[in-house]
């Protein structure tokens, strides 16, 4: 991050354990007034606690969705209250073994 000119020393990193960790502080960030851009790298890692806490093949469907629709609603009148920016990247999948139609 510094070779690209961020300063380190003002640069905030947390890596919480859940996405509801995640998500609660980006909104406090967001609530706080303190900094201006928020990133969240990445939403795949954005893990609701039900599922890791959960036992392997336990179905989820819709677990993610729910909490990051959740979230936006939640966080959208603090970021827009305290001017700040919150970038969330996210990766794109390809399906395996598509012959026709879009892979990803």
């Amino acid at each position: 991050a510094q070779k690209l000119g961020v300063n380190i020393d003002e640069l905030l990193v947390s890596q919480p354990d859940t996405g509801e960790q995640a998500l609660e502080i980006c909104d406090a960030l967001a609530r706080s007034g303190a900094v201006d851009v928020i990133v969240v790298d990445s939403v795949a890692a954005l893990t609701p606690k039900a599922e890791i806490e959960g036992e392997m093949g336990d179905s989820h469907m819709g677990l993610q969705a729910r909490l990051l629709s959740q979230s936006m609603r939640k966080m959208t009148g603090n970021l827009k209250a305290s001017n700040c920016m919150c970038i969330f990247i996210n990766q794109i999948r390809m399906k395996i073994g598509v012959m026709f139609g879009n892979p990803e």
